[in-house]
């Protein structure tokens, strides 16, 4: 159990935001950039982006989250840290299951804080706000379960990984920007338990698909 807890906190140490681990703020910023830019391309009709600023805060924290997939487990795979896990009895699932808990914290928490500047950037209202955030916060766990496998089945790759890693991303996460910028439009919460539904499944499966990667992985 100590080893798991210290496997923890060197995973966020690494992960979080400003971090000396290596986390930078390149997600959060590239973020709020989003939200900042985007009054700037639609104009300043008030009830365009009203009615398309939630959408578009769902679209940049997807971007957000595919930033930091090149470094999520093809660093520790390269070095043999798996292979010293292993020699300790740590399952690879166990591990993915540790880094899908301290992927969500480096972004998710801080994805939803960005979230109140950017809804004044993008001119929605504090009831649309309110379904932004619970949104969030039921889908952006599946964001990260997504980012931890595409990182996982991507890690043996070389060069373009990364590029590979963001293009399978997007059409994984279609289901839940449907449903989760789709209760924007629909009074929320039918939209909100989809959302959630699939961010559990994800968050559910991601740990032995990824651990079954990088299995793959380690012995290929």
């Amino acid at each position: 159990m100590r080893l798991l807890a210290a496997l923890f906190w060197r995973d966020l140490a690494r992960l979080l935001p400003g971090m000396r681990g290596g986390g930078t703020l390149l997600p959060l910023l590239f973020f709020l950039a989003v939200a900042m830019l985007y009054p700037f391309a639609v104009g300043p009709n008030p009830t365009l982006l009203a009615r398309t600023g939630g959408g578009v805060i769902w679209v940049a924290a997807l971007l957000a989250a595919i930033l930091p997939l090149d470094r999520l487990l093809a660093p520790d795979l390269e070095q043999g840290f798996f292979d010293q896990w292993a020699l300790r009895g740590i399952a690879e699932e166990v591990v993915v299951a540790v880094r899908l808990v301290a992927h969500w914290l480096s972004f998710g928490p801080f994805i939803m804080l960005a979230a109140l500047p950017a809804s004044a950037l993008v001119g929605i209202d504090g009831e649309t706000l309110r379904t932004v955030e619970l949104g969030l916060l039921a889908g952006t766990p599946g964001l990260a379960a997504i980012g931890i496998i595409i990182a996982a089945v991507t890690t043996s790759l070389r060069g373009g990984g990364a590029a590979l890693a963001g293009l399978l991303v997007i059409p994984l996460a279609v289901p839940l920007l449907v449903f989760g910028a789709g209760s924007l439009s629909t009074g929320g919460q039918g939209g909100l338990a989809l959302t959630a539904a699939i961010s559990l499944l994800l968050v559910a499966i991601a740990p032995f698909a990824g651990g079954a990667a990088i299995r793959a992985a380690r012995e290929g």
